[in-house]
């Protein structure tokens, strides 16, 4: 992969810089046995109810003397039900100096790296600049490390990042022999608008200030589209019965966003919004439009004289495309609730409900974290899929509830 090359001699030209004598370091990470099983018949043919794999995340941070950081965080996953989703990814490898520039802070990080924005938490309108992952999590929780120059100024006034991003990550989607997939195969390749192709160059920007009990962040991206919309493609021997495979198109667009939270004592209100022009319909039609997510959470402290805190979250997400959006969550409310024990095992429990206001589409989500004894820690996870509306977007994957569990060596 092109990528890989280019990322390979950053790491060694960067690991290695002139002059510049390592004073601490720090190698850590995780290592994770993860396996999947899905009750129901799979939707399609060659599909498999079960996968195991193995994950490794080693992280290796430096600092040199003069404050002079590098940082390097990759992750390799095998898996043994999906070709696809056995891959390796570089998700840092980033250069970072900084310095005060008068009463001001000033921090500049060049090479691969992941930025999150946003408050929500289903899904962030608002957070643009790294490709997701999408084999990893059906919900987008893992992202593509992505290659970029980003210069953050800070004080008293607030702070300002500005970020170049000279290449385009393509999304990841699951093989014919995986779960969570579209009926129609999605081919590896990509289309772009730009004649530049997945070299075009991305810009961003972001301000974030503090006015008392309010959080707030306003940015701006003009690029490739991180979200696709998909064309068919043209086999060279079709079959008759057989619908062609898509292929992801990528085009040009133009995103402003707003991101907020107010706190109010144990009360939280939240806001993402977003104006996007140029990007195209789930009909490959342009269309400018604009989304929304709206949310509250409340969080009991010590409830009953416990060390447990409960936290109650609602979310409504909507977007102006209705039906026609290229993403599931165009008119949904999402509801949920968190209980940490505080215990010494650091065990967490995050029930949520996703309804679909346009379509009879339910799902219902439940997790549990905990650590065990010496380096280990558990994660179970569980999805399940109340009912699928036929009009929804995910209707594919209507047999895709799922129950996970991940152990994971913490080193």
């Amino acid at each position: 992969m092109r990528l890989g090359g280019a990322v390979a001699a950053l790491v060694l030209a960067l690991a290695q810089p002139p002059a510049v004598r390592a004073e601490a370091y720090d190698f850590f990470g995780l290592i994770s046995l993860q396996s999947r099983w899905y009750p129901q018949t799979a939707a399609f043919p060659g599909q498999r109810s079960h996968a195991s794999g193995l994950v490794a995340e080693p992280s290796l941070h430096i600092e040199s003397e003069g404050g002079v950081r590098f940082s390097l965080t990759s992750f390799v996953r095998y898996d043994s039900a999906d070709s696809r989703r056995a891959h390796a990814d570089m998700r840092e490898a980033y250069l970072l100096v900084h310095g005060a520039l008068g009463g001001n802070f000033w921090e500049f990080r060049l090479g691969v790296d992941q930025v999150f924005w946003g408050v929500a938490e289903l899904h962030n309108l608002v957070d643009i600049v790294n490709q997701f992952d999408l084999v990893e999590h059906p919900r987008e929780e893992a992202k593509l490390g992505q290659p970029m120059a980003h210069l953050t100024l800070s004080g008293n006034w607030g702070a300002a990042d500005l970020l170049a991003l000279p290449y385009h990550r393509k999304r990841t989607f699951s093989g014919p022999g995986g779960r969570l997939r579209s009926g129609r195969p999605i081919v590896e390749d990509a289309l772009y608008e730009s004649a530049a192709g997945e070299r075009h160059l991305d810009f961003a920007a972001r301000y974030a200030n503090t006015i008392g009990p309010l959080d707030f962040g306003l940015s701006a991206f003009a690029g490739t589209n991180r979200e696709p919309f998909f064309v068919p493609a043209t086999p060279e021997n079709p079959a008759a019965d057989e619908a062609p495979p898509l292929i992801p198109h990528y085009e040009q667009i133009r995103q402003f966003g707003l991101d907020a939270q107010l706190t109010l004592g144990p009360w939280l209100g939240k806001l993402e919004a977003i104006r996007r022009n140029g990007a195209r319909n789930r009909a490959g039609r342009e269309r400018n439009y604009r989304a929304v997510v709206l949310g509250g959470e409340y969080t009991f402290h010590s409830v009953l004289g416990s060390t447990v805190d409960v936290a109650l979250l609602a979310e409504w997400h909507d977007d102006s495309r209705g039906r026609q959006a290229t993403n599931a969550w165009a008119n949904d409310v999402f509801a949920a609730l968190h209980m940490a024990f505080n215990d010494v095992q650091s065990t967490e429990i995050a029930l949520g409900l996703l309804g679909d206001l346009r379509h009879d589409s339910r799902a219902l989500s439940v997790e549990l974290k905990r650590r065990l004894p010496g380096d280990w820690s558990l994660r179970v996870e569980a999805i399940a899929h109340l009912s699928v509306d036929p009009r929804d977007l995910h209707y594919d994957t209507r047999r895709d509830s799922f129950l996970a569990a991940h152990f994971n060596y913490n080193f």
